[in-house]
């Protein structure tokens, strides 16, 4: 969709983007997770998308850039170029309350909100014991971890011992 003259690009483009599906985990939009950060207009008429991965090394970040032009491009927004802006680093309270319920209904038991009192929040060896992660399945906290690493290193693996069913977790960071 082409927009007229002196239509808003930018409010276009963030619609558009509610649409671009993380390619890790597809049920939910990049936009949903926090990636996209922001959307501007440069002064020599670029469309600016600025996206924070969900951690440095983020092996999806080169599909995140290509999905967002490609998606930019087909609604007719262009010319648009992507930023990465690492810091502040993307933390899971960035993600939409649209986001974590399509996490849960996808299979996910999505982050509770991170604890600044706890100091730096990844934690490869917690001193605490974790809190229960309720299941996404059937809301159970009767839950184990079975691993601290899923299919992403931004999830771990888990298991309800009520319904039996595994889940992934994504780590609040």
């Amino acid at each position: 969709m082409v927009l007229e003259p002196g239509g808003d690009r930018i409010a276009h483009a963030r619609q558009v983007l509610h649409s671009v599906p993380d390619p890790e985990v597809p049920a939910v939009s990049l936009y949903d997770l926090g990636i996209v950060r922001d959307v501007r207009l440069l002064e020599n008429g670029v469309l600016d998308v600025v996206l924070t991965p969900t951690y440095s090394g983020c092996p999806a970040t080169e599909v995140i850039e290509s999905d967002v032009l490609a998606a930019i491009s087909a609604a007719g927004l262009g010319p648009a170029q992507v930023t990465l802006q690492r810091a502040p680093a993307w933390t899971t309270d960035w993600i939409s309350a649209e986001g974590r319920e399509k996490l849960r209904a996808y299979g996910i038991a999505p982050p509770g909100p991170v604890d600044a009192s706890q100091g730096v929040p990844v934690r490869f060896m917690p001193r605490r014991a974790a809190p229960a992660v309720p299941c996404p399945h059937c809301a159970s906290t009767h839950t184990e971890r079975l691993s601290a690493f899923g299919a992403t290193a931004c999830k771990a693996l888990h298991r309800c011992l009520d319904c039996r069913e595994p889940f992934e977790h994504f780590k609040p960071i």
